[in-house]
């Protein structure tokens, strides 16, 4: 079942149910996780179902199947060790970089590159991130400079200081 959901959430699909209600909000809100928002809403529907029918045992089971749902669906819909590079070129990299600092508390690397269409050499700034900063990145940089270019790749793994230790 999680399984499934997590599939259907993954080509922007939905059963109807309160996965249907996350994928709403995260029309309307993109840095927000869809599982965290199915468990907040079948837990509240868990908790209501403890309240009047005092069903105090069915309850605490359906907790623990919330809770190993809202896991299943994170490692099918991101995988286990999530994270991302982000790639951005743009002619504001300083104020991008800087403001990725400062919000998010993560470095960019600056990468020299060249652009064989336009023959311009660019800066472009690369950010590893975790799940939860990819949005935020895309929001920060497109606010600065509408016009960046922004590519995201998966990364296989991240070793080093704010990441994954040796």
């Amino acid at each position: 079942m999680e399984s499934g959901t997590a599939i259907l959430l993954k080509v922007d699909a939905s059963t109807g149910g309160s996965d249907l209600i996350s994928f709403i909000a995260k029309q309307y809100k993109p840095t927000i996780r869809m599982s965290n928002v199915i468990i907040i809403l079948d837990s509240i529907i868990v908790t209501l179902n403890i309240i009047f029918f005092k069903e105090i045992e069915i309850g605490l089971y359906s907790a623990i199947a919330i809770y190993l749902m809202g896991k299943i669906i994170d490692v099918l819909f991101e995988g286990i060790y999530f994270t991302k590079l982000i790639y951005v070129i743009s002619d504001k990299n300083e104020e991008i970089a800087k403001e990725i600092g400062e919000k998010l508390q993560r470095g960019t690397t600056g990468l020299y590159g060249k652009g064989m269409y336009t023959q311009d050499n660019k800066l472009v700034l690369m950010c590893a991130v975790g799940r939860g900063d990819i949005s935020k990145v895309k929001i920060i940089a497109r606010k600065i400079d509408p016009r960046s270019f922004i590519i995201i790749t998966n990364s296989r793994e991240v070793v080093g200081l704010g990441f994954k230790k040796i």
